[in-house]
């Protein structure tokens, strides 16, 4: 059972609040009706339209159905409730946040129609640990201007809504992760209403939503689903050892066998009373219990790893990207140079890390044998502070050196394939808004402190800089030209290579900070210590 830790920085996260808009609401005719939106001067939403049937009732725990036809002209002007979620910090515990009806997206678009050829289309899948997050907390309006693009942004379900499994479902589908697929056969049938190119579809989420676009890159019921792949903080092989987000805590995984997750199904039917018959009778049981039975912290953590073992997911994802099963389409990929200080730094007024026996206790407990080679490498002398070696280390084993090797993985079995990386590594980007300061801990380029740089309206503690909204200005036209051409590169940018894995120690790293010459090619594999972590991980 993961910690809440893995998804506070979603949950402190707010929506911002909609531009003016302009008389004239425009109207489009999807596969299900017409809906109407609403136009903010130079762009336009549509938000809280259905991809699917609400899964309530007998739907709970089933597969996606499409969502039913309507008359008239539905109002898209406001996003749909989020899924049901872990409440946010410092709300009541007890309450629960959203609903089960939540299978919406929202669209952003030009207010001008396309002239001839259609704008390519970004789906955006929310980060959260698979626990909190919405499409509407992310203003897309700067992608879909700036880019010239279609912008998506999705609903899931998340928790045990969304990742839970018992015998009775057998070799059920991830729910959650079929609902993002789901979401992606609606852009295919709708996306050229809105003026987008169904077939320049580009899937892009971070976090726990760069973990679903890896689960769909080796997933066979996305083929065919999205033609470009970008993932933000999260690989297939992303994973934490023990005791990383808090001493006692257990590693990491973020998919897990379908057998482990019948077994936790078994224990909550067994919590809830649902225990007596068949399995179709525990399963009546437990659809009959109330949300706010279900969306307990304890119950939506115990379901926050997607099964493999079925139909959408064979095999664990990072096996099969390791054996050559995911899907030929060009691949963006990367981390943040300071990842894990966010989730250090969440916890160090808990559990501080203030001397080297701080540190070696917690080396000692999240590398056995290997906490002196460990140590050696990231010598706390060599840090501002214990707790910042204790990050750094971190930041390289699960999250910078995985990304590196699954770039190799692709460029072995797909070296035809357009593959390019990147290190977001501005040091004084702003803090998320609601993150707890601690003195002598800057948190640097953590963990999702590259999305203001993409949907501006992101919350923080302040705003962008001069220099960073230049930064801001530059990722945005990298990622909406990746998703028009499958290369980021355009004239006028600096140039970004493609990743040559095969030859590690070479610059083809892009690193992504603001001012003159922070946006150049660098030796990701040496400054992250890739040797240490890939020795330790055969």
């Amino acid at each position: 059972m993961l910690l809440p830790l893995l998804c506070t920085a979603a949950l402190l996260t707010a929506t911002a609040a909609p531009a003016a808009a302009l008389p004239g609401p425009p109207v489009v005719r999807t596969e299900q009706g017409l809906v109407r939106g609403v136009t903010h001067g130079a762009y336009t939403t549509f938000d809280g339209l259905p991809y699917a049937t609400p899964p309530t009732g007998p739907l709970r725990w089933q597969a996606p159905a499409p969502a039913a036809a309507w008359q008239g002209v539905r109002d898209a002007t406001k996003p749909a409730q989020r899924c049901v979620q872990m409440p946010a910090p410092g709300t009541d515990a007890g309450a629960v946040v959203g609903s089960e009806d939540c299978l919406y997206l929202n669209v952003t678009v030009l207010a001008t129609k396309p002239a001839g050829t259609k704008r390519p289309v970004l789906v955006w899948m929310h980060g959260g640990a698979f626990l909190g997050g919405s499409g509407g907390d992310y203003g897309a309006e700067r992608l879909a201007v700036q880019g010239d693009a279609v912008v998506v942004t999705v609903n899931y379900r998340l928790g045990i809504f969304g990742f839970f499994g018992h015998a009775g479902l057998g070799a059920a589908l991830p729910f959650g992760l079929a609902d993002q697929q789901a979401a992606l056969r609606w852009v295919r049938a709708n996306a050229g209403r809105f003026g987008g190119d169904p077939g320049k579809v580009t899937l892009f989420g971070e976090s726990a939503g760069a973990l679903s676009i890896c689960a769909h890159l080796t997933s066979p019921t996305a083929a065919g689903l999205f033609q470009r792949a970008v993932l933000q903080s999260g690989s297939c092989s992303t994973s934490f050892p023990r005791g990383a987000l808090a001493p006692g805590t257990p590693g990491y995984e973020p998919f897990a066998p379908q057998a482990d997750v019948w077994t936790a199904g078994a224990e909550a039917a067994r919590q809830l009373g649902c225990t007596a018959g068949g399995g179709e009778e525990v399963l009546a049981c437990l659809r009959g219990q109330s949300t706010e039975r279900l969306g307990t912290a304890q119950l939506m953590q115990s379901f926050n790893r997607p099964a493999y073992g079925n139909g959408l997911l064979p095999v664990a994802p990072h096996e099969a990207l390791a054996s050559g099963r995911f899907h030929r389409v060009p691949v963006l990929l990367g981390t943040n140079r300071d990842e894990m200080r966010m989730f250090t730094g969440l916890s160090l007024a808990a559990f501080p890390i203030r001397t080297e026996s701080d540190y070696r206790a917690r080396l000692a407990e999240a590398f056995g044998p290997a906490a002196s080679a460990v140590e050696a490498r990231y010598p706390a002398a060599r840090h501002a502070s214990p707790a910042l070696a204790w990050a750094a280390a971190l930041t390289d084993r699960s999250f910078a050196c995985t990304t590196l090797a699954d770039g190799r993985a692709i460029a072995a079995h797909a070296p035809g394939v357009p593959l390019y990386a990147y290190e977001f590594s501005d040091a004084d980007a702003p803090v998320l808004a609601g993150l707890p300061a601690n003195p002598g801990f800057p948190y640097g380029a953590a963990h999702g402190f590259e999305m203001p740089f993409l949907f501006p309206s992101f919350p923080t503690q302040r705003p962008l800089t001069g220099d960073q909204s230049a930064l801001s200005d530059r990722m945005i036209g990298y990622w909406t030209d990746f998703a028009r051409t499958g290369d980021p590169n355009s004239a006028g940018a600096p140039r970004w290579p493609r990743l040559r894995p095969w030859s590690p120690l070479e610059p083809s790293v892009q690193s992504l900070a603001p001012g003159p010459g922070g946006i150049h090619p660098v030796d990701a594999y040496s400054a992250h210590t890739c040797s240490l972590w890939d020795r330790l991980a055969e």
